[in-house]
């Protein structure tokens, strides 16, 4: 009954006025044509003999494209790791107080930014033709207490995955440098006047609260990544999924049903990876959501409120603060 009084129905009210919700059909015409899009494509789809489909489900399980996909993801999480780790003490380099530090971070963002991914793939492909060993002695002389012969070391799979985490970590370290910034240097002063160091102030206040600003993005990274992995073949490394679909395609001249392996379990990891990025940033998201305000806003009823009245109306809250202030 407080509802319906709250609402104003069941009052006798003079002059009512009936108001009738706006029609607005762009909504369901727009709707109604993207449905029927959606069916001509699916339909088009199912019923063209040229993508052959029993093909598609041959090779889909084949052995070769279930190593490349192992091989997929080892080069995306061994990338990715050592990328956010690069990605951090960059970061905390740019930041650095040290200039000399500030200048290195920066020549690193720069050139590994300003060139394309293929070209940084192809030279660590030639790195043995470069530096045919790699040693460890003193700088400047002909010391050399320790050395291996570079190709032992860097391997096609090492070289893939050292080009991409480089690369990767360059545009990481932006990513993490704005997710530093945007935490309020209040929190860090207020941790130098309880007597915390930098270092346990970066650790405990500063990354887990910058971490709701890193995790989208970066997760975006891990899905661009994932599918960066196809340009591993300039090191040469032949492996992983998508140059494992091309060897058959160009085996059983079918490149079309191939093709469409490779893209549904790129699509289906793409599509896991997506789940995770979500169950990251409600994780570290908590604390942050913002409240719906206004009338319809979920908060507790006022002191002497009913359930049926506005629980946190904007005029009534402020008139009850400043009466409590007056009094």
């Amino acid at each position: 009954m407080a509802k319906k009084q709250a609402d104003g129905d069941g009052l006798d009210i003079p002059n009512r006025i009936e108001a009738l919700p706006v029609r607005r059909p762009g909504p369901i015409v727009a709707a109604v044509i993207v449905l029927l899009l959606a069916a001509m494509l699916v339909q088009g789809l199912v019923t063209n003999p040229r993508f052959e489909w029993d093909v598609v489900w041959k090779y889909l399980f084949n052995e070769n494209v279930l190593e490349g996909i192992r091989y997929t993801l080892e080069l995306t999480v061994i990338s990715m790791v050592v990328a956010i780790v690069l990605a951090v003490i960059l970061a905390i380099m740019r930041k650095s107080i040290n200039p000399v530090l500030r200048a290195v971070s920066w020549f690193f963002i720069w050139f590994f930014r300003g060139t394309p991914v293929y070209t940084q793939l192809v030279f660590w492909g030639l790195f043995a033709v470069l530096i045919p060993r790699i040693g460890l002695g003193i700088p400047f002389t002909s010391i050399e207490f320790w050395s291996v012969d570079s190709t032992t070391v860097i391997t096609a799979f090492n070289a893939a995955w050292i080009g991409l985490a480089l690369n990767e970590a360059a545009y990481l370290s932006e990513i993490v440098r704005a997710g530093l910034e945007a935490v309020d240097p209040g929190q860090t002063e207020a941790a130098q006047a309880l007597g915390m160091k930098r270092s346990l102030i970066m650790r405990r206040i500063v990354l887990p609260q910058a971490m709701r600003i890193i995790i989208p993005p970066t997760g975006n990274e891990t899905i661009g990544m994932l599918k960066t992995t196809s340009l591993v073949t300039a090191v040469p490394f032949t492996l992983e999924l998508q140059f494992a679909t091309n060897a058959i395609a160009s085996r059983i001249y079918k490149p079309i049903p191939l093709l469409i392996v490779a893209c549904f379990w790129y699509l289906l990891i793409t599509s896991i990876l997506m789940v995770v990025q979500s169950r990251l940033e409600k994780h570290f998201g908590k604390g942050f959501d913002a409240r719906p305000t206004g009338s319809r806003g979920k908060q507790p009823p006022l002191p002497g409120k009913t359930d049926g009245e506005p629980k946190d109306d904007i005029n009534k809250l402020n008139a009850a603060t400043f009466n409590g202030m007056t009094a």
